[in-house]
């Protein structure tokens, strides 16, 4: 009873989703691509029946939206076909962001949850920093992240390090967020019982506080590592880097290679799907070992 209900409601309502999607990007890529077939026919002085024409929207080298099969075909060449190490593989490029992001989404996490811990516990934290950390996330993460790497480039820091730190400007706030609920979610009752086992505020931290705000800081952490990524993308685009995705993006855009971006978006895509079910697949790990009840499933 439960595989067949799996599949009927959760496999199924994805592919059919899935399935509408593709087709209408054909639909769309069909007449996006239409007039450049036509003005290529034209430029060449070829004669290209009706279908045919219709049918070269589907197989341009440089199209305005490229086709499903296209982007496929892009990313099988980019990933399976070239070694890891190769300057044109979206593994290579793919590491090179990932690390950056790694590092970002690290030192955002330990960031915010110091500041949570101190916005919880001190009542000048939370009236004084906490519109801040707010109002930082007002500022376009494209204004702040040319400024941050001029400025560290001027230093001295250069690499890996600012584009990590463009991904911790993004990936602490909602951490900071996540766990300041999480840190106040213990009930009034609660804290009353620890009181009168007159637990210090140590105590209060480790037993009620924090195991409360668990479940509070992997929502968060799912929120952090896919914005993380997007940090090292932009952090990579002002910088005219030679490698990582925010590179591949940037270099497909000079030459018009319209595929070539696409591939690169769908693998950061990918990228950031993967992540977020490592953190999903930590927390169930995590939440199992604290005691709690594996959820059912309906019949």
């Amino acid at each position: 009873m439960t595989q067949p209900s799996f599949f009927r409601h959760s496999v199924v309502p994805v592919l059919t989703v899935i399935a509408v999607i593709v087709a209408f990007w054909y639909v769309a890529a069909l007449f996006m691509n239409h007039s450049t077939v036509v003005a290529e026919a034209q430029l060449k002085g070829l004669a290209f029946t009706p279908s045919a024409t219709w049918y070269r929207s589907w197989a341009l080298d440089k199209p305005l939206l490229p086709a499903p099969h296209q982007v496929i075909a892009e990313l099988w060449k980019s990933t399976a076909g070239l070694s890891v190490t190769s300057k044109r593989s979206l593994v290579y490029h793919g590491w090179v962001t990932l690390s950056a992001t790694l590092l970002g989404f690290l030192l955002g996490t330990l960031l915010g949850i110091l500041l949570a811990i101190g916005i919880v516990h001190q009542k000048v934290m939370d009236k004084s920093l906490m519109p801040w950390i707010i109002a930082s996330q007002t500022v376009p993460i494209l204004a702040v992240a040319p400024m941050l790497i001029v400025v560290l480039n001027a230093i001295g820091i250069s690499g890996l390090l600012p584009k990590a730190l463009i991904s911790t400007y993004l990936s602490f706030f909602p951490v900071v967020v996540g766990m300041v609920k999480g840190l106040r979610s213990p009930e009034t009752i609660h804290l009353d019982l620890m009181r009168t086992y007159n637990a210090d505020d140590l105590q209060v931290f480790t037993k009620l506080r924090w195991p409360a705000s668990v479940p509070y800081l992997f929502a968060s952490l799912k929120v952090g590592i896919a914005i993380s990524l997007i940090g090292a993308i932009v952090g990579e685009l002002p910088t005219g880097a030679a490698a990582g995705l925010g590179a591949r993006l940037l270099s497909g855009s000079y030459y018009g290679q319209t595929i070539q971006i696409w591939a690169a978006l769908f693998a950061a895509a990918f990228l950031a799907g993967i992540l977020v079910l490592v953190v999903g697949w930590s927390e169930s790990l995590v939440m199992r070992l604290m005691g709690a009840r594996p959820e059912r499933r309906a019949a």
